[in-house]
């Protein structure tokens, strides 16, 4: 090799070389000691108990979700409606105030861990620089029950906002000192969570939530999934989860494309239809042209009879005129087929206001529609942050090429 050239070191040729052998900046690659034999095997922990930790982390984490979202919720309601009540007199001792002889203990306890966490550093944030941030649920709740009067003309019944943090209480404890939290448990507190979040006012700002809750786990992570806020391995559990009364229920606006479109078709009935579409609702249906050749193509993949699928759309497209015919105002009710090759099959719901919300499958060569896997998407417009810049999340993807087919579709009379 020539002087100018790479040169790499030669090999050890097989030679075990000890720690003096290396240079005093090589970095040693001895294999670590195997740690199941270090440890022994009685302290071993086999896939079963993995498996059950990561589950007992994956429930306390959801169940500390919704907890943070409901202790910041009641300390923002408590906040705004108690401390115009004793800070114009006490400033900055209107909890210590608010707390009173009841309260002293806790509320004590409650300043001196704020003391500890201002000497050693730990407040980061200056807006958590007060007693009030450092109440525990249980704190809050005493201060709210304690001034009743002031809160009763924001809630109609005191006894449904005590049952919920008594409900709450039971997933605090087991998450707070780190023990299992079963299903039942993460579900009573979920539903509790949900109760108290929608008795304090929240999700006001979210109108797709009264068709779709939100999630608290949806609100953490929605920027990293778009607006993909469910994935249902197939159409049955879809509608478990998300009945297509939910789905189409009370709908200004549904814009559907697919094949058949058997989740509305199947899972709907033509008088719910009719009454949609009477009381204003707007209706475009985008079918597969049961007589083009991608049905044939399609029928191929799924190895079924020849005919049987397009027989399946045209039963669909019938039900639909007959929902169509029975309508004063026809032309709320549009009904069209395209002939390409389809994709997917999506409905949107509301999906031009800030009450979107879709259903989309795509189509897999050999699985039927109603086994296939199902994303449900939050639309109204959000932004999706990523990399530091904004776009549009799926549902507007959709609505798009829903779009682009019905501008080269064909009406069915």
């Amino acid at each position: 090799m020539s002087s100018g050239g790479l040169e790499l070191p030669p090999g050890d040729e097989g030679r075990e070389g000890g720690a003096g052998d290396a240079p005093p900046s090589a970095v040693s690659l001895a294999r670590p000691m195997d740690t199941a034999a270090q440890i022994g095997p009685e302290l071993d922990w086999g896939a079963d108990a993995w498996h059950e930790v990561r589950t007992r982390a994956q429930r306390a984490g959801r169940a500390y979700i919704w907890l943070n979202l409901v202790e910041q919720r009641l300390r923002a309601v408590v906040s705004a409606v108690v401390r115009p009540v004793y800070e114009p007199v006490h400033g900055d001792d209107w909890v210590v105030a608010a707390a009173g002889p009841a309260g002293q203990e806790w509320v004590q306890r409650a300043v001196a861990v704020r003391e500890v966490s201002r000497r050693k550093g730990y407040l980061l944030d200056p807006a958590d620089d007060n007693v009030l941030s450092f109440l525990t649920l249980p704190q809050l709740r005493e201060l709210m029950v304690q001034h009743w009067p002031c809160f009763e003309p924001y809630f109609d019944d005191r006894r449904d906002v005590e049952l919920a943090l008594d409900e709450l209480e039971v997933a605090r404890n087991v998450v707070s000192r780190n023990r299992a939290l079963s299903e039942t448990v993460l579900a009573q507190a979920e539903r509790a969570s949900a109760r108290l979040l929608e008795m304090l006012g929240a999700d006001t700002d979210v109108p797709s939530a009264r068709r779709l809750p939100v999630d608290a786990v949806e609100d953490i992570v929605g920027d990293r999934y778009a607006d993909v806020v469910g994935v249902h391995p197939d159409r049955v559990r879809l509608l478990r989860q998300f009945p297509a009364e939910d789905i189409f229920g009370g709908a200004r606006r549904l814009d559907a494309i697919g094949i058949g479109l058997n989740l509305l078709a199947q899972n709907f009935s033509g008088r719910r239809l009719v009454r949609l579409a009477e009381t204003g609702s707007r209706i475009r249906l985008l079918f597969l042209n049961p007589a083009s050749s991608a049905v044939k193509r399609r029928e191929r993949e799924l190895g079924i009879k020849r005919g049987e699928l397009s027989r399946s759309v045209e039963m669909n497209i019938l039900h639909m005129r007959r929902v169509r015919s029975r309508l004063r105002d026809p032309g709320a009710f549009q009904i069209h087929v395209f002939d390409e090759t389809p994709r997917f099959t999506a409905y949107m719901v509301d999906g031009d206001g800030s009450d979107g919300v879709a259903v989309v499958q795509s189509y897999l060569r050999r699985t039927r529609g109603m086994e296939a896997p199902v994303l449900v998407l939050r639309g109204g417009g959000r932004v999706v942050k990523a990399g530091g810049g904004g776009e549009h999340g799926l549902f507007e993807t959709y609505r798009e090429e829903f779009e682009s087919v019905w501008a080269d579709s064909r009406p069915v009379s």
